[in-house]
């Protein structure tokens, strides 16, 4: 049986909310919905592009941590507060994923965490064992 691996980035949020930065059983990872905060700053305020950008790096940096890749991704999750933005935030993970194509979902949602941030990603991976 798979060990269950959860992982941590020490937000604050974790503690309070009690949920991981993401969570990897065997060759899947699940990563939490992942905002453009970085500590008290919120990166690419009122860009939803440079959020989207700030987001899907972290994503890749906590794959790449953890021995995942970017094409490992199977799908993403989007939620925006603003549907109009969609575009931006389109270009954003076109740049990540144009080759490896995952499933995706983009909804918009009321609001967010933090009134400054448009968008919250989430993504799924299975690590590719060839």
């Amino acid at each position: 049986m798979a060990q269950r691996v959860n992982i941590s980035s020490n937000s604050k949020w974790e503690n309070i909310v009690s949920y991981s930065r993401a969570v990897q059983i065997g060759n899947v990872m699940e990563i939490s919905g992942t905002t453009s905060s970085n500590g008290e700053e919120i990166i690419g305020k009122g860009d939803a592009y440079l959020q989207t950008q700030f987001i899907l790096q972290k994503i890749s940096d906590t794959l790449e941590q953890n021995g995942f890749h970017l094409k490992d991704v199977i799908r993403t999750r989007i939620y925006v507060t603003d549907i109009s933005l969609w575009e931006e935030v389109a270009k954003a993970h076109t740049e990540y994923f144009s080759e490896i194509r995952p499933a995706s979902t983009i909804v918009e949602v009321s609001r967010l965490i933090h009134p400054d941030l448009l968008i919250e990603i989430e993504a799924s991976a299975i690590l590719q064992m060839i």
